[in-house]
């Protein structure tokens, strides 16, 4: 079969060994300044929209790694799609439901009050209430590739929906998992990790900490042996495989190109997913340009933007890959935890640092984009407003791509009559 995928470290060009179970983090990482994530490239002719079927993992499986490493492995196309269904029929039963397609759609009412064209993406009646599940779930196909009998433990660091969407999927495969949250978080959320069994420690931020603590226990986790079954590209580069399957249903829609897409940032993994998407659906002949890609972070935790700031004075005038390359080298200077600890009503993406923030520079410079801060008025205003146009039950955290919209229009970024694609991410719980 022609090989026609490869991972590779974006920051230093590593490749994994051939035959390497869990090629999820650079062997380099660590060893210096460079910011090393292992990224999954397509070769030109890679078909992202193979066949119709309901569910996103079998209607784009050509788009996931997991795919190819079955076929490296000498498993059909046939069983790939069996299993894909079995593990399906596994969430569904945990969950109430597996994977499929969900709404995108204009939003008129809302459209109509900002003097746009307005589409929404609605992830609220996903896997577990959000597009976290996507993620995980193109991680849980390629575990279930290359794995034998034994089978190391899970983890995770998260403070609601991907805890939420990793806890159903690994109960879902029948895997242990570790899951490291703050104190904070909400007792539905603890209850409902508690009834699928997994195993939750609670991770206080002592006085003074830089960096957020579950992210730290998180890390002592994995040197014990677990396997980082997370939303968080630096720490798993396979997770970003299945969040790209939200962008190419968006394509597969039938709808208009979007001008613009406004997209909330906690640790980067859905805007990175939807870049890298866009990006290979230019290059593969589906679209012929992406839209801008705006990024939301809130007034609490911004270090995106941030990094932003300092790419564009580290370019002055000049082509923005050079600056991308420095920035790429010197990691420090770039990105390092938020200094105060960080809060928000939209708490989902108040992340000490955007893990995927050079992936997210590079498609910002790439489309046009540019990074948005929302105040909290701002972020209630967008869940009030957003509710109330379109009846979906999204929570703070799931609106802010709104909010983020709501103040590129007040400062003239996006013209009237625009097409702009926000998404909803996550359910009000």
């Amino acid at each position: 079969m022609e090989h026609c995928t490869s991972l590779v470290c974006a920051g230093c060009g590593w490749e994994p060994p051939a035959g390497t179970a869990y090629p999820f983090r650079c062997a380099n990482a660590g060893s210096d300044d460079a910011d090393h994530v292992i990224a999954h490239r397509l070769a030109a002719g890679a078909v992202l929209d193979r066949a119709d079927d309901a569910n996103p993992f079998v209607h784009y499986r050509e788009s996931l790694y997991a795919w190819h490493a079955a076929r490296e492995r000498g498993i059909g196309d046939a069983a790939f799609v069996a299993l894909v269904h079995e593990i399906d029929e596994r969430i569904a039963a945990v969950d109430g439901h597996g994977f499929r397609a969900t709404p995108f759609a204009p939003a008129a009412a809302l459209g109509e009050r900002l003097g746009l064209e307005v589409w929404v993406k609605d992830e609220t009646g996903n896997v577990a209430g959000s597009h976290k599940a996507r993620h995980l779930m193109g991680l849980a196909l390629y575990l279930a590739m290359v794995e034998g009998e034994d089978k190391p433990p899970l983890a995770i660091a998260s403070c609601g929906n991907a805890a939420l969407a990793a806890a159903v999927i690994a109960h879902a495969i029948g895997r242990e998992l570790q899951v490291f949250v703050p104190p904070t978080a909400e007792p539905a959320v603890l209850d409902r990790l508690h009834a699928l069994g997994a195993i939750v420690v609670a991770c206080p931020r002592a006085p003074g900490e830089r960096g957020d603590p579950c992210v730290q226990r998180f890390h002592e986790a994995l040197r014990a042996g677990a396997l980082p079954f997370c939303c968080q590209g630096n720490e798993n580069g396979l997770a970003i495989d299945g969040g790209e399957t939200l962008v190419y249903e968006m394509l597969s829609s039938g709808a208009p190109p979007l001008d613009d897409l406004v997209v909330q940032v906690g640790g980067g993994a859905l805007a990175s997913a939807c870049m890298q998407a866009y990006a290979r659906a230019v290059a593969s002949g589906l679209l012929a340009r992406a839209p801008r890609i705006h990024t939301v972070q809130t007034r609490g935790a911004a270090p995106l933007e941030r990094a932003w700031a300092r790419l564009q004075e580290r370019r002055g005038g000049a082509n923005a890959e050079d600056a991308l390359r420095y920035a790429a080298a010197h990691r420090s200077s770039f990105m390092w935890p938020w200094e105060e600890a960080p809060h928000s009503i939209a708490e989902g993406i108040v992340d000490d640092e955007t893990y995927d923030w050079l992936a997210l520079l590079r498609g910002m410079a790439a489309t046009g984009g540019t990074t948005v801060i929302a105040n909290e008025e701002t972020l209630k205003e967008a869940n009030r407003i957003g509710r109330g146009a379109t009846g979906i039950a999204v929570s703070h955290t799931g609106s802010a791509g709104l909010a983020g919209l709501l103040c590129l229009r007040r400062d003239g970024l996006i013209a009237s009559g625009a097409r702009v694609g926000v998404l909803f991410t996550g359910v009000q719980r």
